[in-house]
């Protein structure tokens, strides 16, 4: 299990640096001062840690917190390891490290409980979370997180759109029938991205800052790039289990659900599929003091 994870989170890697704007990006670089204290929820494989340092990002501290110990452990086994490959000064190892001037620590624990004690961060990352939790206790922790004046950075955040490509006369059925199996989840939300804007208007700090941040993944020449092929797997097994899972939102509810699942495992394997998540990178900053 833990490897399955690993290897998703890291194939979806190249996914996400597609997709993450620009725009919101630049103006969380233009809105963050010198050796910030950075706070992740969901911190996964440690992606974040080596696109902050891309970004400039090179002193200061880093805490990821993320329940699955599988992927904490790879991210403190591997990442300083990476980091070193990639040319970036790294003393110390999986109990916490320093790259170049940046401090990083990796831990398990409930990411909506771990920062109950922190009141001074810059800056708060939830990438590809906030859809997976309650988002007024995320908003709630984020806000306790942060100093004055703090950003939180809420990128890839899913927004009720899921498209396969080429069309499927089943299409129309799956996606409607995926995305209420997803609403059914306590905590969960297949529309997260409108409704925590909706939610961050409404606090009395600021949304700096909100793009579109799609993940779009195609094949080019009848392949996919890097593991992309395997995270497209994945993203056809999460659709599988939630709509045959037995949970009172499954198969039933789609004619041929098992005939569009066979065309779409037959299309990615002959490097024909394409698939698009609609999603938002958010920025907020909380009030000044």
């Amino acid at each position: 299990m833990a490897h399955a994870e690993t290897r998703y989170l890291e194939a979806k890697r190249s996914v996400d640096d597609r997709a993450l704007a620009p725009r919101v990006r630049e103006r969380l670089l233009g809105s963050l001062g010198d050796a910030p204290r950075v706070l992740e929820a969901g911190c996964g494989t440690g992606a974040t840690v080596p696109r902050l340092l891309d970004w400039g990002v090179r002193s200061g501290s880093y805490r990821g917190v993320d329940r699955d110990d599988g992927v904490v452990d790879f991210a403190r086994r591997v990442r300083p390891a990476a980091l070193r490959y990639a040319g970036h000064d790294v003393v110390g190892a999986e109990g916490g490290f320093e790259v170049d001037d940046l401090s990083v620590a990796f831990e398990t624990g409930d990411a909506l409980e771990a920062f109950g004690d922190e009141s001074k961060a810059d800056l708060f990352v939830a990438a590809a979370f906030a859809d997976l939790v309650p988002l007024d206790d995320l908003v709630e922790t984020v806000e306790s997180a942060l100093a004055p004046g703090g950003l939180a950075y809420l990128p890839i955040t899913f927004d009720g759109g899921t498209v396969f490509q080429p069309d499927h006369p089943a299409d129309a059925a799956v996606e409607r029938a995926y995305h209420d199996a997803i609403d059914r989840v306590p905590g969960r939300d297949a529309r997260a991205g409108r409704h925590l804007a909706d939610l961050l208007r409404r606090r009395p700090g600021d949304l700096l800052a909100m793009a579109a941040s799609d993940w779009v993944v195609r094949p080019r020449g009848g392949d996919y790039p890097t593991d992309e092929a395997y995270f497209l797997g994945r993203i056809l097994g999460f659709v599988e289990a939630a709509l045959a899972g037995g949970s009172g939102t499954g198969a039933e509810r789609v004619d041929g659900l098992e005939e569009w699942l066979t065309a779409r495992r037959d299309q990615l394997a002959a490097g024909e599929l394409t698939y698009v998540a609609h999603q938002y990178d958010l920025l907020y900053r909380t009030p000044e003091p």
